[in-house]
């Protein structure tokens, strides 16, 4: 009935940047510290894995719990690329690998977790 325009999150912060109102700017101004720390995470990807620990904590979850995901994820990355190697591109074959993964790490797969928490 009615013509809506959209946008995608790309186009969203696009649209914010050509803002030109000072109310707008405070948005800028973090656009511009989370795109300054994504560029540092890329050429230190250490300060990457500490954020992502910090944001596990701040979210609750135990040392134990975190400590066992960034070693999934360690040894998933180890995996897929041995995969890679060998010739598997199938988004498919990567989710039953980390269906397997997360099942050994967590007893539990990411599509148990989400229906558990209500999240599918």
């Amino acid at each position: 009935m009615r013509e809506t325009d959209c946008a995608n999150t790309k186009g969203m912060f696009r649209i914010i940047q050509s803002i030109p109102s000072p109310k707008a700017e405070p948005f800028k101004q973090w656009l511009a510290q989370v795109g300054y720390e994504r560029v540092q995470e890329i050429e230190n990807p250490e300060l990457a894995q500490e954020r992502m620990k910090e944001l596990f904590e701040q979210k609750g979850y135990s040392k134990d719990w975190i400590d066992k995901r960034l070693r999934e994820m360690a040894i998933r990355q180890n995996l897929t690329d041995e995969w890679k190697e060998r010739g598997i591109e199938n988004k498919r074959d990567f989710s039953i690998l980390t269906a397997e993964i997360s099942k050994a790490t967590f007893g539990m797969t990411p599509v148990e977790y989400k229906s558990m928490k209500g999240l599918s």
